[in-house]
């Protein structure tokens, strides 16, 4: 079988596969969400855009082996590859100058996205000790989620025995919602595990 056919057979079965999350938000939530929120239309139902990882590394500037050791393991996390930060202003302060890197980030969009997000809705965030939910709180007015994950060892596919240093990172959640309810209705929706108490003071 010549390389050009698996290529082509490869290529044909990434696109019949759609992640579980997907499924189960086109077939089943998406009409649950329209009756819910009161929309006309399933096209005015929110969906996620995207989901942006963001790693900082201070120490890259000192030391360059620390943000490769972070983009790979970003890399590893989000199964796509990351992209090097760099500063867009100096920072006299940090000892930051324009252009220098300092992190390593990445963007989620399509089956990638869901993927990412039922790894950690499902595996990863139940890994956090003395977890009792995310706060509702931390929707930013226009329908979108951040969260803050203090250690990448929380994902299984980071391997203890091999990091350097544990380090944390910022999931920024992007939806297509018009308000911070309709998104947290979306996110709930999609398994997100919000602690009830907080949003209802």
């Amino acid at each position: 079988m010549s390389t050009r056919v698996r290529e082509v057979r490869k290529e044909a079965a990434r696109a019949s596969y759609a992640p579980r999350l997907k499924k189960m938000y086109e077939e089943e939530l998406r009409g649950a969400l329209k009756n819910e929120l009161g929309v006309s239309s399933l096209m005015e139902v929110p969906h996620i855009q995207k989901i942006t990882l963001n790693m900082g590394v201070g120490e890259a500037k000192t030391d360059a082996k620390q943000l490769d050791a972070a983009i790979e393991e970003l890399t590893i996390i989000a199964g796509q590859r990351a992209q090097v930060r760099k500063a867009r202003k100096s920072v006299a302060q940090f000892k930051i100058r324009e252009g220098m890197p300092i992190g390593a980030r990445v963007t989620l969009r399509g089956a990638r996205m869901y993927e990412f997000l039922d790894r950690l809705v499902s595996i990863a965030l139940p890994r956090i000790r003395d977890f009792r939910g995310l706060s509702p709180r931390s929707f930013d007015g226009r329908g979108n989620y951040s969260l803050g994950i203090r250690e990448q060892i929380i994902f299984p596919e980071i391997d203890y025995d091999d990091i350097q240093q544990v380090r944390g990172l910022d999931v920024a959640i992007t939806t297509s919602a018009k308000t911070d309810d309709q998104a947290f209705a979306l996110l709930r929706g999609l398994g997100m595990p919000f602690a009830a108490d907080e949003r209802e003071q």
